[in-house]
């Protein structure tokens, strides 16, 4: 358990790509149940342990995940995670120089469930909801181009689908137009950085996971930027 912060509220894990954050269809073991595991353990606890999930990361995503240590926290963490008021930075890897080395990305984004994934159109359309994001590169490597993203919305996959329809699939995102699947079975987008105020002490915290160590590109990529 990579755990980045921790207080009697709050505790912040560096998650793996692969690893599903919550419950789904596969029944496969969850984030939120092992860290419910590794906390019974760390502090001998003889009930039911409570983690709460304000928000989710796409399975193949690596980076920071929040949860709730407390009912309070979680009631507060859901309310500012629906109004924009935790400030979410991803960095993403894609194979293509973007059209401008820094904008702010606006489409309409249509989210098709049964195929799991989200169109996005230059204009409104019945069912679509706005989706803002704004990019700024900052730093290649002879092959791939590191972008920083500042996500003003929270839709589904909408790093992935925006990115793509500018021509700049993340790498290893098969769903989203890029060439080949990534080693690991994920992609390089990762939730690099949390600025938000602390629901109950009202400190301002700022959370930064490092980038997959197994990874030479990543690896490079974070020294160079």
């Amino acid at each position: 358990m990579d755990v980045i912060y921790e207080d009697n509220h709050l505790i912040a894990v560096n998650k793996k790509c692969g690893e599903i954050v919550q419950g789904d269809k596969t029944g496969d073991v969850t984030l939120a149940d092992t860290l419910k595991a590794w906390l019974k353990e760390k502090y001998q606890k003889p009930g039911n342990v409570f983690v709460g999930i304000p928000h989710r990361l796409d399975r193949p995503v690596s980076g920071i995940v929040l949860f709730a240590k407390t009912g309070k926290a979680l009631s507060r963490l859901n309310d500012m995670f629906r109004s924009g008021e935790i400030k979410k930075t991803y960095w993403a890897i894609v194979k293509n120089r973007p059209p401008g080395d820094e904008d702010e990305l606006a489409h309409w984004l249509d989210r098709n469930e049964r195929q799991n994934r989200s169109y996005a159109y230059d204009d409104e359309r019945p069912d679509t909801k706005k989706a803002i994001l704004h990019y700024k590169l900052i730093a290649h490597s002879d092959h791939y181009y590191l972008l920083e993203i500042d996500l003003k919305t929270g839709r589904h996959h909408q790093i992935r689908s925006q990115l793509s329809k500018i021509g700049c699939p993340i790498k290893g995102d098969l769903k989203y137009g890029a060439n080949r699947s990534n080693p690991d079975g994920g992609i390089s987008l990762h939730a690099r950085e949390v600025l938000f105020t602390h629901p109950v002490s009202k400190e301002t915290i700022q959370l930064v996971a490092s980038v997959p160590q197994d990874d030479s590109l990543w690896k490079s990529f974070a020294v160079t930027s």
